[in-house]
């Protein structure tokens, strides 16, 4: 319960620092760029081998019912949060929908702490 804890802290850390990205950097000169995307997947991938740790973690702690998300909910906040990664590199989406995706992974991450607590 305590590495869940500690998991879902570290995710809404790197939400924090995807949305300081998104709003401070500058997207590609191209979307074909392969250095960019090269280094965006080295930075990135710590961030995605986290997730499907969390996400199984999360889903096997859920049916012990030890936390009270709806599993759905936990592979929406996955696929977002991964939606979150791209668009912070890319920034390739509107500010609006980018700050929806936010704010609903903290959210339920915000769920699942309250739950462990």
């Amino acid at each position: 319960m305590v590495k869940l804890k500690d998991m879902t802290e570290q995710i809404k850390q790197h939400l924090d620092q995807l949305l300081h990205r998104f709003e401070t950097s500058d997207p590609p000169e191209s979307f074909s760029d392969k250095p960019f995307f090269l280094k965006m997947k080295e930075q990135t991938a710590p961030i995605y081998d986290l997730l499907e740790q969390w996400e199984k973690l999360a889903l096997k702690l859920i049916k012990e019912r030890t936390i009270t998300v709806h599993p759905h909910q936990i592979t929406a906040t996955k696929e977002n949060i991964q939606l979150i990664l791209l668009h912070s590199y890319y920034i390739d989406t509107r500010r609006r929908r980018y700050m929806e995706l936010h704010q609903s992974s903290h959210y339920i991450c915000d769920q699942i702490i309250r739950d462990l607590t």
